[in-house]
């Protein structure tokens, strides 16, 4: 498996998704780097000695210059299931304009490879947040940039408490009949699991499809090397329990960006 020699950047730095995707790089022995929002270093945790940060707003294209320079990816994890058009924050602004940015920061940068992470299609999931996730997978491939793009489930942290139909949906999504039934890309996912995923795909530099869902991150697992001798989790932060499936997957306002008066 190649291997990365320059590092890579991580947006969302503090938050549940950009977390563990950070903590699973480190665990495979990568360079990373972190993008978060100013004034909150302090949710980092043990990922703020284990790599390198720097804080920038992911909505402000002047605040992203140069801060993907000399890294071999970006991983874009920044976004938002909860829109509020009335203060500005539409799905749009939320998902689609953080994504462009971020996408416009790799070629400006020289950064060729981009992994969006987007969503699954599903029925308990917002349209307007799923379209604008895909004019955010539509404009990064526009720009030519060696893309792949994650379209990801519903995710929740293992042992966490969670409602009875997202459990039965985990379980059936994985088993056949069902799984063979577009189940296994929309059954909600464990964290760890997507995010070693994400984290081989980046390193391995796989382009064998610009496309990933759950169970072409979990094939990558299964082909990939063995599980790491340093596991993920010792890099996490500490986090309360979340009642809600939606709690885990977005923070409920963007990092890095309030409406303007």
């Amino acid at each position: 498996m190649a291997r990365f020699t320059r590092g890579i950047l991580v947006t969302g730095g503090g938050t549940f998704l950009g977390d563990n995707i950070a903590s699973a790089l480190l665990a495979e022995g990568a360079k990373v780097s972190l993008l978060l929002r100013p004034d909150s270093e302090d949710k980092l945790g043990p990922l703020a000695q284990q790599t390198r940060w720097s804080t920038a707003d992911v909505w402000s294209p002047a605040s992203l210059r140069g801060k993907a320079r000399n890294h071999s990816a970006v991983i874009h994890t920044v976004g938002s299931l909860s829109a509020d058009p009335a203060q500005g924050l539409s799905h749009s602004r939320l998902n689609f304009v953080s994504a462009r940015n971020v996408a416009n920061m790799c070629v400006s940068d020289g950064v060729q490879r981009m992994i969006l992470i987007s969503v699954a299609s599903a029925p308990w999931i917002s349209r307007a947040y799923i379209h604008a996730k895909r004019d955010a997978e539509r404009y990064m491939l526009r720009l030519g940039l060696r893309a792949a793009i994650v379209r990801a489930p519903l995710l929740y942290a293992p042992g966490r408490s969670r409602p009875l139909f997202y459990r039965a949906l985990s379980l059936f999504g994985v088993l056949p009949p069902l799984s063979w039934l577009f189940l296994n890309r929309i059954a909600p996912m464990p964290v760890d699991v997507l995010a070693r995923g994400v984290a081989l795909l980046a390193i391995s530099g796989d382009e064998s499809r610009q496309l990933y869902y759950a169970r072409n991150l979990r094939r990558l697992i299964r082909h990939g090397p063995a599980q790491p001798d340093t596991a993920a989790d010792q890099f996490l932060p500490g986090a309360a329990d979340s009642d809600s499936p939606y709690d885990n997957l977005d923070e409920d306002l963007p990092f890095g960006w309030t409406p303007g008066p």
